[in-house]
C-alpha cells in the first residue's frame, strides 16, 4: 500500500458501515411504526431502502472507477453536469452530510452519557467527543483509520450478540393493536417512510469521499461501497426486527429511543443498561466516521478554488478542513434540535444523490459502451425514478422540512454565485 493511498478494501469497507450505522437505526422504527401502523410494512420499508441503497452503491461505482478521486458528489457533478451542480453537492455534503449528522450524532451520545454523568449536559459531552476525534483523525490517517476498523469490529460483534440472545424471545405475531385510519393513504405514507429510512442508509457512498487515500480505487471503492450498503442492509433488517416485535406496537410507536424499550421488553432493565451501551459505542464510531470522511470534501473544493485556499490539505490528511467541519459541529451541537432532523437530513442528500445518478446517465450517454456501468440502463434508472417518487412525495406532505431542503440548495447555489464572480475561477472540465 502506497504511502499516498494508504487505506485498503478492509478499512474502506470499515468506513461505510460505520457511517452507516449511527443516530437513525435506533430511533426511525418508532416514528414508522406511528405512521405505517405494521411491524411487516415497517421491516419492508427497511428491506426497499436497503435495495434502492444498493441500487445507488452499483451506480456510484461506476463513478468512481471513472473518476478515481476524493470528493465524492463534488467531483462527480463537477464533472458530469457543471461547474455549479457540484459546488453545491460539495455544500450540502458539508452541512447537511457531515456536520450535521456529526453534531446529532454526538448530542445522542451525550444523551446517553448522561445517565451517568447527569451533572454534564449532552452539549458539553457531545462536544467534547467531536474534540477528541476531530485531533485523532488530524494527527494520522493511519492511525485513525486503525482505531475505526477495530471500532467498527467491536460494534458489529455487540450488536449481532444482542441480536442472538434476542430473535428467541421474539413473538412475531402480529401486533393485536388495531388504529385509526391513518390521514394519508398507506401509498404516500411508505414514500414518506422512504425518506426516514434514507437517513440510516445515508454513509452508503461513504467511501468515495475518500477515493484518493484509497489504493487501487478501480477494484476496491465500487467494491467497498457495495460490500458495505450489503453488509448493513442486512444487519438493519434482522435488528429491526428486534425492535418491532420486542412489545406492543402501540408501546414502541414514535418513541425515539425504540432500541432501549425493545430491549427492556424482552430482557429487563439490565438489557436496557447493556444497550445503551451499545448505542453509545456505536455513536461514538458514526462520529469518527462522519469527522473522517467529511473534510475531505471541503479540502477538496479549496484545491478546486471554491473555498479558502487555507483548507486545502498540504498533506494528508487535511487537518483544516478537519478543523473547519468540526467547528460547524460544535456550533450545531450549541443550537440544533432532534426534531425533523432525520426528514431534513434524508431529503435532502436524497436530492443530492440523484443529481448524482442523473449524471452518471449523462456521462453514459455521452461516452457510450466504452464508458461501463453495471446493469445499464436499469440499476441508475430505478434507483433515479424511486428516489425522485419518494422525495416528491416527501416535499408535498412536508411542506416545512422541503423548504429548509430547497433552502439549503438555494443558499449553495448563491455562495456558488458569489464565489464565481469574486474568484472567477472554474473546476477541471469534463474529462
Amino acid at each position: 500500500m502506497s504511502a499516498r493511498r494508504p487505506l485498503g478494501l478492509v478499512s474502506a469497507t470499515a468506513l461505510v458501515v460505520a457511517t452507516m450505522i449511527g443516530t437513525g437505526v435506533f430511533t426511525t422504527s418508532g416514528f414508522l411504526l406511528a405512521d405505517l401502523k405494521s411491524p411487516r410494512a415497517v421491516l419492508a420499508a427497511w428491506l426497499v431502502g436497503g435495495i434502492i441503497a444498493a441500487l445507488g452503491a452499483l451506480s456510484y461505482g461506476a463513478l468512481t472507477r471513472r473518476f478515481p478521486e476524493s470528493g465524492g458528489e463534488y467531483l462527480f457533478l463537477s464533472r458530469t453536469v457543471h461547474p455549479a451542480a457540484g459546488y453545491v453537492a460539495g455544500w450540502v455534503s458539508l452541512v447537511v452530510g457531515f456536520s450535521a449528522p456529526t453534531a446529532a450524532s454526538a448530542f445522542a451520545f451525550g444523551k446517553y452519557v448522561n445517565a451517568w454523568l447527569p451533572e454534564c449536559p449532552p452539549a458539553l459531552i457531545g462536544s467534547l467527543l467531536v474534540v477528541v476525534f476531530s485531533a485523532m483523525h488530524a494527527a494520522h490517517v493511519r492511525g485513525g483509520a486503525w482505531v475505526q476498523n477495530v471500532g467498527v469490529a467491536s460494534n458489529l460483534t455487540l450488536i449481532l450478540g444482542f441480536i442472538a440472545l434476542a430473535l428467541p424471545r421474539l413473538n412475531l405475531a402480529e401486533s393485536p393493536w388495531v388504529p385509526a385510519p391513518p390521514a394519508t393513504d398507506s401509498v404516500t405514507a411508505f414514500a414518506v417512510s422512504l425518506i426516514l429510512v434514507s437517513y440510516s442508509y445515508s454513509g452508503w457512498n461513504a467511501a468515495a469521499y475518500i477515493g484518493g487515500e484509497i489504493g487501487n480505487p478501480e477494484r476496491n471503492l465500487p467494491r467497498s461501497l457495495l460490500l458495505g450498503t450489503l453488509l448493513v442492509t442486512g444487519l438493519y433488517f434482522v435488528l429491526n426486527t428486534v425492535f418491532v416485535f420486542s412489545g406492543p406496537t402501540m408501546e414502541l410507536a414514535g418513541k425515539v429511543q425504540v432500541g432501549r424499550l425493545a430491549a427492556e421488553n424482552l430482557g429487563g432493565e439490565s438489557w436496557g443498561n447493556a444497550v445503551t451501551v451499545l448505542i453509545a459505542l456505536v455513536l461514538m464510531t458514526s462520529v469518527s466516521s462522519l469527522v473522517m470522511a467529511g473534510p475531505r470534501i471541503c479540502a477538496r473544493m479549496a484545491t478546486d478554488g471554491y473555498l479558502p485556499h487555507w483548507l486545502a490539505p498540504q498533506d494528508s490528511p487535511p487537518r483544516h478542513a478537519i478543523l473547519a467541519q468540526g467547528v460547524i459541529s460544535l456550533l450545531l451541537l450549541a443550537t440544533t434540535t432532534f426534531e425533523g432532523l432525520l426528514t431534513y437530513v434524508g431529503l435532502t442528500l436524497s436530492l443530492v444523490t440523484a443529481a448524482t445518478v442523473a449524471g452518471l446517465i449523462v456521462l453514459r450517454r455521452r461516452e457510450g459502451e466504452q464508458f461501463t456501468v453495471f446493469g445499464w440502463p436499469w440499476v441508475p434508472w430505478l434507483f433515479l425514478l424511486t428516489v425522485l417518487w419518494s422525495c416528491g412525495v416527501t416535499l408535498v406532505q412536508r411542506p416545512a422540512v422541503a423548504c429548509a431542503s430547497l433552502g439549503t440548495l438555494g443558499l449553495g447555489l448563491l455562495a456558488w454565485r458569489l464565489r464565481r464572480d469574486g474568484t472567477r475561477k472554474t473546476v477541471p472540465e469534463v474529462d
